[in-house]
């Protein structure tokens, strides 16, 4: 099940992925709360609700396990699937994602300034909302992305963006993360100017036996270098689906 980063969707993150993946495995992709056409809800935006989404979408699918994997944001989600539905993740693959996003006071006042604009987005009218937007985001992007993925964000509900941003800025999941018993895969962005390489390094060290690739690439290597990115994708999962058969441990690393 592919998870996709803040402020993508499901097609936007994974697009260039969907047929090589599909030559070895079902795959199921959604969009997270108030990203595209994801859920809609006056609650506060949770990672944890999204990981129980993802759940939910397996059940009504008649799926009893799967191998969350996860970009980014979608790394935290796969995450919180293993430690609320531990008995439905058969594997896990990570990608250009952390166990925390903050640590440094400036980092810290970004995220929480991200959850005060979205409590103040709940009081302007949807049509301003929408009309915002529009100028900060959708037209800007048109220039470069083609219209079906303007079209993608034009959909976003930007309350909920905003509150997903301030939930990364609290996410943190090391003292846990070493309690991880499912077969784990991790493909790490060494040119990544979002999430910091060495926090990418420390959630591949603080997960046991973890099968660990590198990519020479920035933050959107999925769609930007997917020459070599899918590859790499493609063997993390047929990776941990062997290993989860098996039972076999595997802390090695591969560039």
């Amino acid at each position: 099940m592919l998870l996709h980063g803040w402020t993508a969707t499901a097609d936007l993150n994974w697009f260039m992925c969907y047929e090589q993946l599909g030559k070895h495995f079902r795959v199921i992709a959604l969009d997270h709360r108030g990203h595209g056409r994801g859920i809609r809800t006056k609650r506060q935006f949770k990672l944890s609700d999204c990981a129980d989404d993802a759940a939910a979408l397996a059940d009504q699918l008649g799926i009893e396990k799967f191998i969350p994997v996860g970009y980014s944001m979608g790394g935290t989600v796969a995450q919180l699937v293993w430690k609320r539905h531990a008995h439905r993740v058969s594997g896990l693959v990570l990608a250009a994602t952390s166990g925390h996003f903050v640590e440094e006071r400036k980092e810290r006042i970004g995220f929480t300034a991200l959850a005060g604009i979205g409590a103040l987005s709940r009081l302007v009218p949807a049509s301003l909302r929408e009309s915002i937007s529009h100028r900060l985001y959708v037209s800007r992007k048109t220039m470069t992305w083609e219209p079906w993925a303007a079209k993608e964000a034009s959909d976003h509900e930007w309350r909920l963006i905003l509150e997903a941003g301030a939930a990364l800025g609290l996410y943190d999941s090391r003292k846990w993360l070493p309690e991880v018993n499912a077969p784990t895969a991790m493909i790490i962005t060494t040119q990544d100017r979002v999430v910091a390489t060495d926090r990418q390094h420390e959630l591949a060290q603080l997960i046991p036996n973890v099968f660990t690739q590198t990519i020479d690439a920035d933050h959107d290597a999925v769609f930007a270098h997917a020459d070599r990115f899918v590859p790499m994708l493609v063997n993390a999962c047929l990776n941990v689906h062997h290993r989860s058969t098996t039972d076999l441990p595997s802390r090695d690393s591969v560039s």
